[in-house]
């Protein structure tokens, strides 16, 4: 038997790769989703992958940093021109690995790659800085060559970090995040956000809503679409996420007790209706 912890709520979700199984997760946790889907990854041909293969079979690299599972198997694939994949194995097995998270975990175990270190939840830019600075000895930064494959857009304060410790830093960009093909899922979104007509949002990704407000803008509706978003009750993934919110002008209501789109929903639907009361003022 469904879940009733929405109890009938209407739920905006803009989950691309895995619009099926969030909606069915809103349904099962007694929702009513509108899953429209706000991105596609886009795989870049580019030589900053190729020019990383290179430098990877020659050792260059003290360290590679891995953000994402779809990242890492990109990555593989794409430099298959100048490097197999046994010798890209054989070179990452030299150098020290760090995934941020399970996923790239997960990816790097596929390939049979050893993984140095595995970066702990929220698996933000903090965590990756923190981890490495509690472990020093076995991957030390100053004056190294780190390479850090990015995921969808630049990571710019890891970066920084990286650099404040003495680092040297290639950033390999593998893909990037574009609209999906078909945005009228996204614009009826929009149009249903500009008449309020959602109670709670959900976002597990921060280009989510940099797409969301593109496609407002351009219809003429973003300060309608954040006032919608103001009024229902906004459910972030995780640290990141609600960063970008924030700084969008958009409150942040609750991010789970982990950042797991499993997570995300139920305890939602456990929440909602509570803190939508408040919000509307009882």
């Amino acid at each position: 038997m469904a879940n009733a912890g929405f109890n009938g709520m209407r739920v905006l979700a803009l989950e691309s790769r895995r619009s099926k199984e969030i909606g069915q997760l809103i349904v099962n946790n007694g929702g009513v989703p509108t899953v429209a889907p706000s991105t596609r990854e886009v795989p870049e041909s580019n030589p900053e992958e190729l020019k990383f293969a290179a430098s990877l079979l020659q050792d260059e690299f003290a360290v590679v940093i891995f953000m994402t599972g779809v990242g890492t198997r990109a990555l593989a694939q794409a430099v298959e021109p100048i490097c197999s994949r046994a010798q890209f194995v054989a070179a990452l097995s030299r150098t020290k690995v760090v995934a941020r998270g399970p996923k790239p975990v997960a990816a790097l175990r596929e390939l049979g790659v050893p993984v140095t270190l595995a970066v702990p939840e929220p698996n933000t830019w903090r965590e990756i800085l923190q981890v490495l600075d509690q472990n020093k000895g076995t991957v030390p930064l100053d004056a190294k060559k780190i390479a850090v494959q990015e995921h969808g857009e630049p990571s710019p304060e890891l970066y920084a970090g990286l650099r404040e410790r003495g680092a040297e830093v290639v950033a390999v960009h593998v893909y990037q995040w574009s609209l999906p093909e078909d945005t009228a899922p996204l614009r009826e979104a929009v149009f249903a956000l500009s008449r309020k007509e959602f109670d709670v949002a959900m976002f597990t990704a921060s280009v989510q809503l940099i797409h969301l407000l593109q496609i407002a803008e351009g219809m003429g509706l973003r300060d309608d679409v954040l006032r919608g978003l103001n009024t229902a009750v906004i459910a972030s993934i995780g640290p990141v996420t609600s960063e970008t919110l924030r700084e969008h002008g958009v409150g942040v209501d609750l991010e789970p007790t982990h950042p797991k789109m499993g997570f995300l929903v139920k305890e939602s639907a456990e929440q909602s209706g509570e803190l939508l009361r408040r919000k509307r003022g009882g």
